[in-house]
């Protein structure tokens, strides 16, 4: 007989804490319950993930299956696709994409240990109690969006000198409501002490995108800022080509965006994100 023991980090290492599953048979294959709002959107994340568990000598297919679960985009899913996986009895289960799927899953179960991937802050969603006692069974990696929006602005205005009004492209409510407000909070503040105005530009979905860079081109924006989403991350080249096409220079939270052409990202490496997502959390003793 074995324990399995999973252990999670948080911004780099600060949060580490042990989930001990039920004991199994030393024979028996692990199995991870994968849960994600879009698959689609971002292959090479999850290849990173499959990459840092074979680094660890876990082959999907020999000892290890993997019960993937796709809210293909639709974040309403995630609840009865997270109850499944608790009623395969997985035996962890990781949040692959946001907020909302480590929610639907921490609300699935108080049992099964949780991993996510990259929550943007998971102390005020609620996820954690804090950074170096998370409690619960839930822990993870996180990005921390709110202490990067500043950045983002700073960086657009050493490349565009004497520029005055700064987009900021962002879906609601794609993050907990406290979240957003703190983003917004955080953009604002930034944004005066740099001396430029903020335009703040929502988008629900692809069919909002033109008129979001026509409203910029009108309020003469000099530059834009693209906040991340797994939907924004999903339509990455569509927002790189309409950015080009209205002239506007623009960072983006991710470097997948400067991939697809985008002029500069700042954030995380995501695929370094995935895999230690596998490396640590995962970790079977």
């Amino acid at each position: 007989m074995e324990r399995r023991v999973f252990i999670g980090t948080v911004a780099g290492g600060l949060l580490a804490i042990p989930l001990a599953a039920e004991a199994q048979q030393a024979a028996k294959i692990a199995r991870i319950g994968y849960l994600s709002n879009n698959l689609a959107g971002n292959p090479p994340a999850r290849e990173a993930f499959l990459q840092g568990l074979r680094d660890l000598g876990y082959v999907e297919g020999r000892n290890l299956v993997i019960e993937y679960r796709d809210a293909e985009g639709n974040a309403e899913r995630l609840p009865a696709l997270a109850a499944e996986l608790v009623a395969l009895k997985v035996d962890v289960i990781v949040a692959a994409t946001g907020t909302p799927a480590v929610l639907a899953a921490k609300q699935a179960t108080k049992a099964i240990p949780i991993v996510f991937t990259a929550a943007a802050d998971p102390v005020t969603s609620g996820l954690v109690a804090s950074l170096a006692r998370p409690g619960g069974n839930v822990t993870g990696l996180s990005n921390v969006t709110p202490e990067l929006v500043g950045k983002w602005l700073e960086l657009l205005t050493q490349a565009v000198p004497g520029v005055s009004r700064v987009a900021l492209l962002w879906e609601p409510g794609s993050m907990p409501e406290r979240t957003d407000k703190d983003i917004l909070r955080a953009a604002d503040v930034a944004a005066r002490a740099l001396g430029v105005r903020l335009q703040v530009i929502d988008v629900r979905g692809p069919a909002d995108f033109d008129k979001a860079f026509s409203d910029m081109t009108k309020e003469r924006a000099g530059a834009v800022t693209v906040m991340g989403s797994t939907m924004i991350i999903s339509e990455r080249r569509h927002l790189v080509d309409l950015a080009a096409k209205h002239r506007l220079p623009a960072v983006y939270t991710w470097r997948w965006f400067v991939d697809a052409g985008g002029l500069m990202a700042y954030g995380p490496n995501v695929a370094d994100i995935f895999r230690h997502t596998a490396n640590d959390p995962c970790k079977i003793e």
